[in-house]
């Protein structure tokens, strides 16, 4: 079963996607902020990171940077899921290492989607 860390600062931003992304058959992990989600990921490395902009302690970009400098950092698909949808916002995800971006608010259909696009589910 893949793995899949939730980091969101709202706990029903994570339940919502923990149900869907549960639904697709991932285990999940699930963190507040970026800082927690960096030290799981150094703990044990899931296989995509559902990712969240604004938090505190640690930004998503600022955890996003320091994911892929980590050992072993490359590994996870990272999409980024989030109020921000200016292309600015975009680019910068993109260019900082994220493989996907969703907009808030989500549903399974769209969860799905990217995370098809992304190769971590089959299509169907």
């Amino acid at each position: 079963m893949k793995t899949c860390l939730v980091v969101d600062d709202s706990s029903v931003i994570r339940k919502v996607a923990r149900r869907i992304l549960e639904e697709l058959n991932f285990s999940i992990e699930e963190a507040a902020d970026g800082q927690q989600a960096l030290d799981q990921c150094h703990a044990s490395m899931p296989d995509a990171i559902l990712l969240d902009w604004n938090m505190p302690v640690m930004n998503g970009l600022d955890f996003l940077a320091a994911l892929r400098k980590s050992e072993g950092g490359s590994g996870p698909v990272v999409v980024f899921c989030t109020t921000e949808n200016d292309m600015k916002h975009i680019t910068e995800a993109i260019t900082a290492g994220a493989d996907e971006y969703i907009m808030k608010p989500f549903d399974r259909e769209i969860i799905e989607s990217k995370f098809v696009q992304a190769g971590l589910v089959q299509a169907g």
